[in-house]
């Protein structure tokens, strides 16, 4: 049976947990904000851009450009983005899952994988993976630049084709306490879905077809990179902050439980003591 002394130092261990968890909770809350204000402001063009893109590519040739061909998907690029520090519940595991089940799907494909994140790094480093690139230290601080490295590597092996097709996993951010994982295709620019009987109306090209694709089609490209980036860190910060409050409030749960095996066992001390006491008087009658 446990001793006064080490269910007093439970507690204290417990109740130090519980203040480094509630600071953690607080943090992510505070980043959670800037997070959320910087996706919801960036969501709407970048959702805009890509029905923009889709409905062009509806009404252009494919061999207008390379970003647009369709070849047969042979060699394909996966990146799966994660975080880079853990304690945010099922964040990084859910990502990891479905990349894993992404690639058993498609066991005929030749896939590569760019990992953004040290979790997915330290993932699939240990596994029968071809991992052609690592990006580390990308969602503490996301920025357009950033973006755009990632999306003008993914677009100029994509035009030297060193690989057909480009999946993106990543979390969706939803709300503090919903994330949701998505698979996205990135390239090729897939045309909009439309009805049988749309009719697509043909665009006129203004200074000309070549010109406008090859300044918007990158361009495009490294909008979704950097929206998917800010997703994944809105969906970090929201995760960690629900743990780390679940976190706290088992750590009060068990502190309350703990101080309550401390009275009893403190109670039942004493108890024995004035039984000890009542049997001497009584003995030395």
């Amino acid at each position: 049976m446990s001793t006064l002394r080490d269910i007093k130092r439970r507690i204290s261990s417990v109740r130090n947990t519980q203040q480094i968890t509630k600071a953690m909770k607080m943090v992510a809350a505070s980043r959670l904000r800037r997070a959320q204000d910087a996706i919801l402001a960036s969501r709407p063009y970048a959702h805009k851009m890509l029905e923009v893109l889709s409905s062009l590519a509806l009404r252009t040739n494919p061999q207008a450009h390379p970003l647009l061909q369709t070849r047969e998907p042979k060699k394909v690029d996966l990146i799966v983005v994660t975080s880079d520090r853990g304690l945010c519940g099922a964040f990084n595991a859910n990502i990891i899952r479905q990349a894993e089940s992404f690639m058993r799907k498609h066991g005929d494909w030749e896939i590569t994988m760019h990992v953004i994140g040290r979790k997915a790094h330290d993932y699939f480093k240990k596994r029968n993976v071809n991992v052609r690139k690592v990006s580390l230290n990308i969602l503490s601080d996301t920025s357009f630049p950033v973006a755009a490295a990632i999306g003008g590597d993914v677009v100029e092996n994509y035009l030297e084709e060193k690989f057909d097709r480009v999946y993106m996993v990543y979390n969706e951010f939803k709300s503090a306490i919903q994330q949701r994982v998505i698979v996205e295709q990135l390239l090729p620019i897939k045309p909009m879905d439309i009805a049988e009987d749309y009719y697509a109306v043909e665009y006129t090209f203004e200074p000309s077809e070549e010109v406008l694709l090859n300044e918007l089609l990158p361009r495009h490209i490294n909008v979704q990179v950097y929206r998917v980036l800010l997703e994944s860190a809105a969906s970090e910060h929201g995760a960690r902050m629900t743990a780390m409050e679940s976190a706290t409030k088992n750590a009060t749960e068990m502190i309350e439980k703990l101080t309550l095996l401390y009275n009893r066992t403190r109670q039942a001390a004493i108890t024995k003591e004035l039984i000890e006491v009542v049997s001497g008087k009584e003995a030395m009658k």
